[in-house]
């Protein structure tokens, strides 16, 4: 039986068999019986490798941080986590320096909480869908699509589905990546995808 410990880009914890290419952590959700019992503890909501040091955990240990897994980036980015500046130093400083080479971890963290939580709840905002960059997460009739090329790709825990064309003109839409981390990528952080989507990057 899965652990509810994969991430979808809304940040809620579901129980499926599908792993991913990150693993993260928002503190200890779950209790002795290894079932979750809160959707968050801490504001640093990081973002980490699989492999690091050759460092080996017990998934859902006891009074151990929870291990999240996510499909790729833009997936952990939608959900509002940012690299870690341990295991994933190099990124988390390239994420920091999209985001203002000033800032420190804790302020990104400050400013992300308050982007991606509203009264228990996922954040979102509107925006026009033409002025979003590539590898931003959006909302559309309940399904999470990523923006990417001249495409659409609807989202799953096993990977991207059949393109579908971008729209032109000045729709609007339901943006799941926090604001912050969608300027940031504006100006040059580019998350990592799932190979679904590798292949059709420029649409």
């Amino acid at each position: 039986m899965p652990l509810q410990n994969r991430v979808d880009p809304w940040g809620r914890l579901h129980a499926v068999e599908a792993r991913g290419a990150w693993m993260g952590n928002r503190g200890v959700l779950h209790d002795a019986s290894k079932r979750i019992v809160r959707p968050w503890r801490l504001r640093a909501w990081i973002l980490c490798r699989l492999q690091f040091k050759g460092r080996h955990r017990q998934v859902f240990a006891p009074q151990r941080y929870s291990e999240l897994f996510f499909l790729d980036e833009a997936t952990a980015f939608a959900a509002g986590h940012r690299p870690c500046a341990e295991c994933n130093r190099e990124r988390f400083n390239q994420f920091r320096n999209a985001w203002g080479a000033a800032a420190k971890a804790a302020e990104i963290d400050a400013v992300l909480h308050a982007e991606r939580i509203a009264g228990g709840e996922k954040r979102c905002y509107e925006a026009r869908l033409e002025e979003l960059p590539d590898g931003v997460m959006i909302e559309r009739e309940g399904s999470a699509f990523l923006v990417r090329g001249a495409s659409l790709f609807p989202w799953s825990f096993e990977g991207y589905g059949a393109p579908l064309r971008r729209p032109s003109g000045d729709a609007r839409v339901r943006v799941l990546t926090p604001r912050s981390m969608v300027a940031a990528i504006a100006r040059g952080l580019e998350p990592q995808v799932h190979e679904s989507a590798e292949a059709c990057r420029n649409g």
